[in-house]
């Protein structure tokens, strides 16, 4: 008898359990795996289309490295998921479904559903795609605590056994290099450019229908992203060899010139399953020990990978559902239209949205200090800057992007991820960028005609929310500057923000 195993299209292990457990069971010819593309699912936003035929071609070549393995595979291209289950029990009959937990919170509700759905036995397996899923350091977390990143990072390197010392030390003495790695980019560094890969056949194919079928931000033009575990193992090879070393000290850093810097670009890869977290960690380790890769930059991209990214996965599971609706600002404003066409005379607003638009890139600390900066101290509705990120970015699913979002981002869950707001004005993007020398505002005036939006728009937010941001200890230096302003200069804030707010 036959049993199914229904692999999601963002599950793509090269050790995937449940083909591995099917294996105990029957003969490989006798497993069924289904994978489906759901037409309303790709539909549910404007998604970036690069994003669109990253996502088929890789399924696609999952596909047929898996068809090419022996097992017998049904692919189905279908309205929903769930016609697609159908049409798939109906024409092989198995006796069972096996699948994955799904990453995200509807997904995994949906799951628990199909034995009701279709009356038949439903077998899901925990999911192994993220390290917390081989160990959780925080088993059963209390409601109300707020858990600190450092700790959560701490406690996943020792279990893993990266950068530590025999005597259960961290190796530098340090667990956190972070102040190493702030400075801006020298102006004449040139970075090597992240290795790209020729579309091929199946890629080509997929190009088209996402051309011609899916209306969403972007154009499929110039998609030149790996689309197989071995070409995603390639792009690790590359980010470790050609921009490793100067990862840390440049990792805050922003560039009108330059995207990637020295990121890795790895993250839409790990996303898919194509890469898995603790063997790039394990990588890392491995150039420092080696001599290939300074400390910083070595501990930097594991506290990214084994930190921060199991930290979001971790605590979108522990707050969801609520944290998806919550808005501690009270913030309202509709999403202004610039983030769909890129226009606007920010200079800094208009390289990275139009990035986004473009590529469905930008890097950390542009997502963080510019786009989702702009949004909280300009009053956006978090959903709706929920859903951009989710439209405009190539590695955007739903369990990173709403504890980033809501969370890191716009403080919007009232403190139960980040340990502040995340907010800043003119003078941090130009400390950390070159976006300022070009823009027609002035990033040191606070008011008036020529001045950053950034910078009364912060004063704005500081003097509106003053009782609030005082509870927060990491607030206090911030609200000093507010003794510098007389009422006057106080009211022409108000009024500068007003007006830009109003023409938004």
């Amino acid at each position: 008898m036959a049993v199914s195993v229904w692999i999601l299209g963002d599950q793509l292990l090269l050790n995937h359990p449940a083909l591995a457990q099917a294996e105990e069971g029957v003969d490989r010819n006798q497993i069924i795996v289904l994978i489906t593309e759901s037409q309303t699912r790709a539909r549910r936003l404007p998604y970036q289309r690069k994003k669109l035929v990253l996502l088929f071609s890789a399924m696609r070549h999952y596909a047929e490295k898996l068809h090419s393995s022996g097992y017998q595979v049904d692919y189905r291209l279908a309205t929903t998921t769930t016609s697609a289950i159908r049409e798939h029990l109906r024409k092989h009959q198995p006796e069972a479904i096996i699948t994955m937990e799904a990453s995200a919170y509807g997904g995994r509700k949906y799951q628990k559903n199909l034995a009701n759905l279709f009356d038949i036995p439903i077998i899901i397996l925990s999911n192994t795609q993220f390290l917390t899923g081989r160990y959780n350091p925080v088993p059963d977390p209390e409601p109300s605590k707020r858990y600190v990143q450092e700790q959560f990072y701490r406690k996943m390197r020792q279990h893993f056994e990266l950068m530590m010392e025999p005597n259960g030390k961290p190796i530098g003495g340090k667990w956190n290099f972070d102040k190493s790695n702030r400075r801006s980019l020298p102006k004449n560094t040139q970075p090597i450019l992240p290795i790209s890969f020729e579309p091929d056949q199946i890629t080509l194919s997929v190009m088209r229908e996402v051309d011609q079928e899916y209306q969403g931000i972007g154009q499929v033009f110039g998609f030149d992203l790996a689309v197989t575990h071995e070409e995603a193992h390639l792009a690790a090879s590359d980010f470790f060899e050609h921009r490793l070393s100067n990862f840390g000290t440049y990792e805050d850093a922003m560039s009108s010139a330059h995207d990637t810097i020295f990121h890795s670009r790895l993250s839409p890869y790990l996303n898919l399953g194509l890469l898995d977290p603790l063997a790039l960690a394990q990588e890392a380790q491995k150039r420092y020990l080696d001599g290939q890769a300074p400390i910083n930059s070595v501990e930097g991209f594991i506290r990214q990978v084994v930190g921060w990214r199991e930290f979001i996965y971790w605590q979108y599971w522990r707050l969801m559902p609520e944290i998806a609706s919550s808005d501690y600002w009270q913030a309202d404003r509709p999403l202004p239209e610039m983030f769909w066409t890129g226009e606007t005379r920010m200079n800094c607003m208009s390289h990275v949205i139009n990035r986004a638009v473009q590529s469905g890139y930008t890097h950390h600390i542009e997502r963080l200090m510019i786009i989702s900066n702009f949004c909280l101290l300009a009053g956006i509705e978090p959903s709706a800057v929920n859903d951009w990120f989710l439209s405009a970015y190539i590695d955007a699913y739903e369990w990173v992007m709403i504890p980033n979002v809501f969370g890191m981002g716009l403080y919007a869950d009232g403190g139960l991820i980040a340990t502040k707001p995340y907010i800043a004005s003119a003078n941090y993007i130009n400390k950390m960028s070159d976006y300022c020398r070009n823009c027609v505002f002035d990033h040191k005036l606070r008011t008036g005609a020529h001045a950053c939006p950034f910078n009364y728009l912060y004063w704005n937010f500081v003097l509106e929310h003053e009782e609030t941001l005082r509870s927060n200890t990491r607030m206090s230096r911030s609200l000093l500057g507010l003794k510098r302003f007389d009422l006057e200069q106080k009211q022409l804030i108000r009024k500068n923000a007003e007006e830009f707010l109003e023409h938004l």
